[in-house]
């Protein structure tokens, strides 16, 4: 059993873990199956809830028993999926990466953390080309699908076209949400050596969709400029009004990111920590949050912000991206001579 003020703190913490257009009543009435009556009763703390009913809430909402009772210890609880190493792990990626956003999404006051260590898979969601070769090379080499097999990445044959409604979904709600970016110029070099030891090991039926893949990466490069230069985040080929949310980007030298991902939801953080190349696991732990937000305003205090201000510097860091992609580029075209 827990004290009656301890019960009721903990059913106030469960409410900041809601999207405001829910009821903590009905959830907790419908989650225990009991009626809304017995839900007030147990949120008011005056009737205690039982070890099953912790269970079943804990699992519910993705919190721990520590965090229940308030333990001083030095754990830190995650949560998070492994790969099953079946035919439907990309897409349940992908599903779980909408249900996350439409977490963030769904708060009044919303804001994404993002320290880049690769370049955010959303922008690799603008262009189906792009899309459908990381999805190939996730698919091939990190979730090893074993009818990938000897085939080979082509533009013409896109594998993962049933994704594109929900590729196209994603992208929209992350542009839908404001959002810091903690950019080195690093930030490109994966996704740009991955098309490179495809091409190099054969692995791209042709050239042309090497340059193509090339080409789409330069596009991505010129939007995040613009958005950049604007301070705002839209959809690629659009324009930015007085509606679209905050887009801050900024450049730090010195330090490699990690692509930790954090989600501000009114007064509660999430922190994803990067596992396993494609997946995340999340914490909700108040301290460890604080502590991982601490550490994103020192890199924001010690990097350069680029957006709506610093044309010289954005230029430059902009330009340095390019370079990489051009470079490879004509390196290409040399080859077919």
């Amino acid at each position: 059993m827990v004290s009656s003020e301890l019960q009721t703190k903990f059913f106030q913490h469960l409410k900041t873990l809601l999207p405001t257009y829910k009821s903590l009543v009905d959830e907790i009435a419908d989650l225990l199956e009991i009626s809304n009556d017995s839900a007030y009763r147990r949120i008011r703390g005056e009737k205690f809830i039982n070890l099953e009913e912790i269970q079943k809430i804990s699992l519910h909402f993705k919190i721990s028993l520590d965090q229940l009772l308030n333990l001083q210890s030095d754990a830190i609880v995650f949560h998070g999926k492994l790969n099953k190493y079946d035919n439907s792990s990309l897409e349940k990626w992908l599903l779980d990466m909408l249900a996350q956003l439409e977490l963030v999404a769904s708060h009044k006051h919303r804001h994404i953390y993002y320290l880049v260590k690769d370049m955010p898979p959303f922008y690799h969601l603008y262009h189906p080309e792009l899309a459908s070769f990381k999805f190939f090379f996730w698919s091939k080499s990190i979730l090893h699908y074993e009818s990938l097999k000897g085939v080979k990445y082509s533009l013409n044959s896109d594998q993962h076209e049933g994704h594109r409604d929900l590729c196209s979904r994603i992208i929209k709600l992350y542009n839908r949400i404001p959002t810091t970016e903690i950019w080195n110029e690093e930030g490109i070099n994966t996704t740009l050596r991955q098309i490179d030891f495809y091409q190099d090991s054969g692995l791209i039926q042709s050239k042309s969709d090497t340059n193509r893949l090339y080409q789409c990466v330069l596009e991505v490069i010129d939007h995040l400029e613009y958005m950049a230069e604007s301070g705002k985040k839209f959809g690629l080929n659009q324009q930015p009004n007085v509606d679209c949310p905050e887009y801050r980007f900024f450049v730090n030298e010195i330090v490699m990111g990690d692509n930790t991902f954090m989600g501000e939801l009114d007064n509660v953080r999430i922190t994803y920590l990067n596992h396993s190349v494609l997946y995340f696991i999340a914490s909700m732990d108040k301290k460890f949050n604080d502590s991982m937000f601490s550490n994103l305003e020192n890199l924001m205090k010690k990097s350069t912000l680029i957006s709506n201000v610093g044309d010289k510097e954005r230029k430059q860091f902009f330009n340095k991206l390019r370079k990489k992609v051009l470079t490879r580029m004509e390196a290409l075209e040399r080859a077919e001579i």
